[in-house]
């Protein structure tokens, strides 16, 4: 694929680099603005951009507005009679609790109650459902899909037919008004408009706490719609972003990254995330095992930390309690750069208390942390 002049791109089968990594339709833009890039869910995507890095870049989507490349996110469509139907008795979240042009964060469980993936659907209708699982576990979700669909039902893979453009921050309404797009709709919600000849889903969510919003665009438009948002945004000062800054931002305001705060081995009991569950719907895969978890209480809960300093924990460090032993371990950690500490998510024993005094061996030295519960900076998606 060739885009660096925005040229056609290989609809339906992103370019894949030399080291076999999948790479984005916005490829070529990357290499132009001087992105580090690196391996994420097995694409080539990028970490951060030159005359700019995680600093500058984070700081542009808490104050003003920044635009990030997550093409990367699975993307897949069930459709049928009664694909909605279908799809909410085995997602966990609760389909009928939001109307067509609503989309909704939910969960895809194993009969286990472990996390397969955490993943978006938006609701078209009664017979059709999109979803946008995380790259690495596409497959894995499209595969899980496709074995239980009743007939009549379908899904369909459209993992490299669409390009992600995540716009973010409290200038973004005016950003994407200067495209021509729509703005202002509800939080977890979608509208359908027209540029450059082909439809973009414009949702309002977003995976960094403020005000944004998510742009599913097909392939071929990608570096059209990518440089006509950063035109428009010049007179914000928007910034294009790497995957760094969209981790900082995440991790402060709390929210999971699946692999380290879910996964498998972490249900949404212990990672406090009932509230994505639909426990009162007949069905979901997991469902008696994730009640029967509720029921009795989990072992293990997943809390925020927050440093006394600057040194920040790492996934897999010990977390320590008051008499020094063993009370839990880090899953996901960083330095803030709003608050200018050390934050981090870690699944802590049920009898670890918010407020609780803890301590991490960071490089060698005992760092102490105050049990927390995010986020620990405010939200402003809505």
């Amino acid at each position: 694929m060739d885009d660096a002049e925005g040229g056609s791109v290989n609809v339906g089968a992103m370019s894949s680099g030399f080291s076999g990594l999948m790479r984005s339709p916005l490829h070529g833009r990357h290499v132009e603005l001087g992105a580090k890039t690196g391996e994420f869910g097995g694409w080539e995507m990028p970490l951060e951009y030159a005359g700019g890095g995680v600093l500058k870049e984070h700081a542009a989507v808490r104050e003003r507005v920044g635009v990030f490349d997550v093409s990367h996110l699975g993307k897949a469509t069930a459709s049928g009679p009664g694909a909605a139907e279908f799809v909410n008795g085995c997602l966990a979240g609760d389909l009928e609790k939001i109307t067509p042009g609503q989309a909704q964060y939910t969960l895809c469980c194993d009969e286990s109650g472990g996390v397969v993936d955490d993943l978006i659907v938006y609701l078209r209708g009664p017979d059709e459902v999109f979803f946008m699982p995380n790259a690495a576990n596409t497959a894995e979700v499209v595969s899980r899909l496709t074995e239980r669909t009743p007939e009549g039902v379908r899904i369909l893979s459209q993992h490299g037919d669409f390009g992600v453009l995540a716009v973010q921050g409290p200038r973004s309404d005016e950003t994407l008004e200067a495209v021509g797009l729509p703005v202002g709709h509800d939080y977890m919600a979608f509208a359908d408009a027209a540029f450059d000849g082909a439809t973009v889903a414009v949702c309002r969510t977003g995976y960094t706490g403020e005000r944004g919003y998510e742009l599913v665009v097909p392939s071929e438009k990608a570096v059209a719609l990518w440089d006509a948002v950063l035109r428009a945004g010049e007179p914000y000062g928007i910034l294009p972003c790497g995957l760094g800054a969209r981790d900082t931002l995440r991790t402060e305001m709390g929210y999971p990254l699946h692999g380290q705060d879910l996964s498998l081995d972490i249900t949404p009991v212990q990672a406090r995330m009932g509230w994505a569950v639909g426990w009162r719907k007949p069905r979901f895969w997991g469902r008696e095992a994730l009640l029967a978890e509720r029921e009795a209480g989990p072992a293990r809960r997943l809390w925020g930390l927050r440093a006394d300093g600057r040194r920040m924990p790492r996934p897999g460090m010990t977390v320590l309690g008051g008499d020094d032993g063993p009370v839990g371990a880090v899953t996901s950690g960083t330095f803030s750069p709003t608050l200018r500490i050390g934050l981090g998510l870690a699944l802590l024993d049920s009898t670890v208390e918010v407020g609780q005094r803890v301590s991490i061996d960071v490089r060698g030295r005992r760092e102490a942390f105050e049990v927390a519960k995010p986020p620990f900076v405010p939200s402003h998606v809505r």
